[in-house]
């Protein structure tokens, strides 16, 4: 029985709920063109305080009208539109202030009644880019800025944003350079003025700009150009190597070699090159955003782990914004997104990537060899994949939305993207297998993702039209074979290691690529030993669920202080566990935790453990076959 207490707070919920609805209704987006183009001026030239200023003026009629601010980024897969960072809204019409009220429950919504007589409304108000780390991502420095669209956009509710025309204009720091897909109509001094587009391309149209800047032709002499826009904090770090930007044009070649087709009019990579701007990896159908650190360019060898954003990213182009899940399928920016697929979406991509990386030369084939054994061992030791499978990761972007994580192993993350790439690994070596190696998942690239060269609008799919795609390639049980991988919470999917000639093992050395990561990221891994990494000024990070360093009480916010009495560095811990191995005694531990300070022994002697892959004789070496580049 229900109380008559509980009966009435119901009842009073749901009589709420409904005079919200009645009173204040967001039209449905229907697929109608939006009567009028709106006409956007951007002020970006304010990088002292990282104000974005913003001014709209948007054809309307008299009556009620909803606008709205993007909830849902594409890109993001998430519900993360920066609603926290705009402020300042003003409304007017004919000079006259407009009164407007932000929606009780969509509160990305805001309602407003155009008085009789008007026929534009101007809006006003600023993004306020992050100041501080605490406050999100950098999108602006005193030389670098990256504009993001969807950040700074209002838009009327009722239509498709394909059908909505937008006129946009930024304004620049004097004498700035910039990248975009965004066509311009002129240029008038910092002002620039693009053509008329609508706002579904414009909002996947971000750009860079920056003090110091440099373009290179990635695809010299083509009908559709491929262009590489490089903003950096300082004009030394845009000095390149001719083999380096050959190395970028390989990937263009061999992308292309991949999917034998494009969907874009030209393809502009967005990279930015700091210690201040904030890194970035994100799609966009004619562009990607990339951000990496300053010494890309001048500090080539040690720069290798981070160049795989690039072929990642330029996949996207084909996986992700051409053909594209059909969840992904929405009217506009306010419509969540569905994200079952994306373990296609990103997985295939995240596998696609490494090997174009490898396939380009701009990472060393044993290189992404090494990054794989990484990856196979992360899902190997992960106690997660015991309650979670993979296909619920995919629920990540709206669950977690990329939020720090205490025990990561544990609760599991956006492993669509990795695992994603282990389980195409698999397929791939699978259908070698059984063509006897005379097709692979290159033929799924060019017959999936490589249909209808030139179309640019989006092309969506089902999981049925992937499993059809890989039984005209090779026939075999593909939905039981992809269904297994992706709900099950068996041991993680290395079988595609194993038909590819190789097996996951552990040294007590790092390969040359995982050292190489170590410096960079001034970390030293102990995961599959002590059961956790050390980073930069000691912290306890990544902590295995049930490892070593778990089960004698680590936890995060822990920092390591000493080891044997010794203060910690790296190769402290390293030799400390290498003399374990014939030592007894346990290695102890001096942590500092908030105020506390404790000693904690660690009862290991397995010595040191780096993953890496070895060949399995006698066996055909797939793996090499599929990196080795295209002729």
């Amino acid at each position: 029985m229900i109380s008559p207490s509980i009966k009435r707070a119901l009842l009073a919920t749901l009589l709420a709920t409904a005079l919200q609805a009645q009173a204040d209704p967001i039209p449905t987006p229907i697929d109608q063109a939006y009567p009028g183009t709106i006409v956007m001026k951007v002020d970006a030239s304010d990088t002292a305080q990282n104000i974005f200023r913003v001014r709209q003026s948007i054809p309307v009629a008299p009556g009620k009208l909803t606008l709205l601010y993007p909830q849902w980024v594409p890109a993001n897969h998430g519900p993360s539109g920066a609603l926290n960072q705009f402020a300042g809204l003003k409304i007017t019409a004919g000079g006259k202030h407009v009164a407007w009220r932000r929606d009780n429950v969509h509160v990305h919504a805001f309602h407003l009644e155009v008085p009789q007589g008007a026929s534009q409304l101007e809006v006003e108000y600023q993004y306020l880019s992050p100041t501080d780390a605490s406050q999100g991502r950098t999108t602006m420095t005193q030389d670098i800025l990256g504009v993001q669209w969807q950040s700074m956009t209002l838009y009327p509710a009722g239509y498709f944003t394909r059908r909505i025309p937008i006129q946009p204009t930024l304004s620049l720091p004097k004498d700035w350079q910039y990248g975009s897909a965004l066509e311009l109509a002129e240029r008038k001094g910092d002002d620039l003025v693009f053509k008329t587009t609508d706002l579904e391309t414009f909002i996947d149209s971000p750009l860079f700009a920056g003090r110091y800047f440099k373009r290179f032709d990635l695809d010299p002499g083509a009908k559709l150009p491929v262009h590489l826009n490089v903003v950096a904090d300082n004009a030394e770090a845009l000095e390149t190597k001719p083999e380096q930007i050959e190395a970028h044009r390989n990937l263009i070649k061999q992308a292309y070699k991949l999917f034998n087709s494009q969907h874009y009019r030209h393809y502009d990579f967005l990279l930015a090159l700091s210690e201040e701007f904030g890194g970035v990896g994100r799609e966009h159908h004619e562009s990607s955003e990339n951000g990496v650190k300053l010494d890309y360019f001048s500090d080539w060898t040690k720069s290798e782990a981070g160049r795989a954003l690039l072929p990642h990213e330029f996949t996207h182009s084909w996986n992700g914004k051409f053909r594209r899940p059909a969840g992904q399928d929405v009217p506009n920016f306010n419509t969540p997104l569905q994200n079952d697929l994306l373990w296609v979406y990103e997985g295939q991509t995240q596998y696609w990537g490494n090997v174009l990386a490898s396939r380009s030369g701009l990472v060393k084939l044993a290189h992404v060899r090494d990054v794989l054994a990484s990856m196979a061992a992360r899902y190997d030791n992960m106690a997660g994949r015991s309650w979670r499978p993979v296909q619920d990761t995919t629920n990540d972007p709206i669950v977690n939305a990329r939020r720090p994580q205490g025990w990561n192993s544990w609760q599991r993350s956006e492993d669509y993207y990795t695992e994603g790439a282990l389980i195409w690994l698999d397929v791939d070596t699978k259908i070698r297998e059984l063509s006897g190696d005379k097709r692979s998942l290159d033929n799924f690239a060019r017959d999936f993702f490589g249909i209808a060269d030139g179309k640019r609008f989006a092309d969506f799919y089902q999981f049925d039209d992937v499993v059809k795609t890989l039984n005209a390639i090779q026939p075999y049980d593909w939905a039981p074979f992809l269904r297994s991988r992706l709900d099950e919470n068996g041991p993680a999917p290395l079988d595609g290691f194993k038909r590819a000639g190789w097996k996951l093992a552990y040294s007590e050395k790092p390969t040359d690529f995982l050292k190489m990561v170590e410096e960079r990221s001034r970390s030293a891994d102990f995961q599959y030993s002590l059961g956790f990494s050390v980073g930069a000024e000691g912290k306890i990070e990544a902590i295995q669920w049930d490892g070593v360093g778990f089960k004698a009480g680590l936890a995060g916010g822990t920092v390591l202080l000493a080891v044997n009495g010794r203060s910690y560095k790296p190769d402290v811990l390293r030799k400390a566990v290498t003399a374990a191995k014939t030592d007894s005694k346990p290695i102890e531990l001096l942590l500092k935790r908030g105020s506390h300070y404790r000693t904690v022994s660690l009862d290991y002697h397995g010595g040191l453990k780096y993953p890496r892959l070895e060949r399995i004789e006698g066996t055909p070496d797939r793996l090499e076959a599929i990196l080795q580049p295209r002729k």
